[in-house]
């Protein structure tokens, strides 16, 4: 099974003003096919996050973040993440943009971005549990056959 992170971006989450429920979720979605081996929340502070990406891609396959990813004046998990991105993955930030329009057209506000670093996967999705459940529920199918790719585990497609 691969190995993923859950990180959850939230100022009040991380003084233990809020509930993490977009993170619960993201963990009740991947059980059955990965191995969740690190899950945190942090501020929405770029340093903090981009060292914390650096180090969990020694050890994870796949790290998903949640929030951070609006319009806010704090919201900075797309810069952190592609700041310690190798290569930027269009494919799957585009289609879960199109994936989410099609039910709301909030979806639009999202800046959710997916990277490349090594042989680690990482995608931000947005911090509403409605957002994740749409967006992971989307990914789930795909993360498998991308993952094998990337892993090495397969190499044809």
């Amino acid at each position: 099974m691969y190995k993923v992170g859950i990180i959850t971006l939230s100022d009040k989450g991380a003084q233990g003003l809020r509930e993490d429920e977009s993170g619960r979720i993201i963990k009740e979605l991947i059980q059955d096919q990965f191995e969740l081996v690190n899950q945190t929340i942090l501020p929405d502070e770029v340093r903090e996050l981009s060292s914390l990406l650096i180090e969990w891609c020694r050890t994870c396959d796949l790290i998903l973040t949640t929030g951070g990813t609006g319009l806010g004046v704090r919201d900075i998990t797309p810069e952190a993440t592609l700041s310690i991105g190798e290569k930027e993955i269009p494919g799957i930030s585009e289609g879960m943009l199109m994936q989410s329009i099609q039910k709301t057209p909030f979806a639009m506000l999202s800046r959710g971005v997916a990277v490349q670093r090594g042989k680690t996967l990482i995608i931000n999705l947005p911090g509403s549990p409605k957002g994740v459940t749409e967006n992971l529920s989307y990914l789930l199918p795909i993360l498998p056959h991308a993952l094998d790719i990337l892993t090495d585990r397969k190499t044809e497609h």
